[in-house]
């Protein structure tokens, strides 16, 4: 369930496009004016916004955002003023980058999206870079790493809810046997986590649960510092228990010496509009205190403004 916050009766677009326009001029930016009107529009009528800003003043609104704002609030204001399957191809190319490289970024792409998007995101990243994604991925990552990622964001899942109960019992067969030989990275635990639909997944790992005695991740905990079993066992979570995954990463994002705003902006303005409400359940659940609270204790100024609000804050 989204977390975000759209008035009742919203403006028309070029009166969003107007004000915004006016939060630009004078001796300095309305910080407060942008928030009020971005934080509290849905993925559609931020489109509009842009398309109506550009035929107005015949310039691209994120251009002049990026001119006028700065720092982690910069950050999340673009972020979330993309168009979501830009957004997504924004952040896999960041995540293919020298300096910014994270597979754990391009798996939790891949794993937390609908088919329909993550295919949305590939044309996207078509458009913009004018490759693909998918060389991207390979020419940026060697070995499990590759094996793992390359067919996961080339995926295209079944969305359905429809089981097949012998198929989830033999593959949970054939996961734990590959698992006890400790191979992590064969081609048939790749294949079932890569291209089986989550209901169908979540059969196979239930399976396993009760004929094994052990729930997967757990035996896939064997060498706590291997690096591919870390991504592993995050592959398996996004596709099963995405809130848990990311009531995780928000702990650590704000609990670690040094905030990481990084990882904090990326899981708030991509779950804002998809189930942002589960993942807030979730950390109050497993930390005792609400995430608002923490964020509200962790960022500042014109970031946690625009934090909150996206989170559904209430005085946001």
């Amino acid at each position: 369930m989204a977390s975000l916050k759209v008035p009742a009766s919203v403006p028309p677009p070029y009166e969003d496009a107007e004000q915004l326009n006016k939060a630009f001029k004078g001796w300095g930016t309305n910080e407060g004016l942008i928030i009020s009107i971005l934080a509290h529009r849905n993925a559609a009528q931020r489109n509009l916004i842009r398309q109506v800003y550009a035929e107005a003043y015949g310039q691209d609104l994120l251009k002049d955002l990026d001119k006028e704002l700065s720092s982690d609030f910069e950050r999340v204001v673009l972020l979330w003023t993309l168009d979501l399957a830009e957004r997504d191809a924004y952040l896999a190319n960041e995540a293919t980058k020298r300096f910014t490289s994270s597979n754990w970024v391009l798996m939790e792409i891949a794993c937390t999206r609908s088919s329909h998007d993550l295919f949305k995101a590939r044309q996207a990243y078509h458009a913009r870079y004018k490759k693909s994604l998918e060389e991207d991925v390979a020419y940026h990552t060697t070995g499990d790493f590759r094996k793992l990622l390359v067919p996961l964001v080339s995926a295209f899942r079944y969305e359905g809810e429809e089981v097949n109960t012998i198929l989830a019992k033999s593959e949970a067969k054939i996961l734990h046997e590959k698992i006890s030989d400790k191979a992590y990275s064969d081609e048939e635990i790749i294949r079932i986590l890569t291209t089986r639909s989550k209901a169908q997944l979540n059969a196979t790992l239930n399976h396993y649960n009760n004929a094994f005695g052990n729930a997967i991740n757990k035996n896939l905990k064997e060498d706590a510092d291997n690096e591919f079993l870390k991504l592993l066992r995050a592959t398996i979570k996004c596709l099963t228990y995405p809130e848990k995954y990311f009531e995780k990463l928000l702990r650590l994002a704000i609990k670690k010496i040094g905030t990481d705003e990084g990882a904090l902006t990326r899981v708030v303005t991509t779950r804002a509009e998809v189930d942002m409400e589960r993942i807030k359940e979730e950390y109050h659940r497993r930390n005792s205190v609400t995430l608002d609270h923490d964020i509200a204790g962790e960022a500042s100024g014109d970031y946690e403004r625009m934090l909150l609000a996206l989170i559904g804050h209430g005085d946001a």
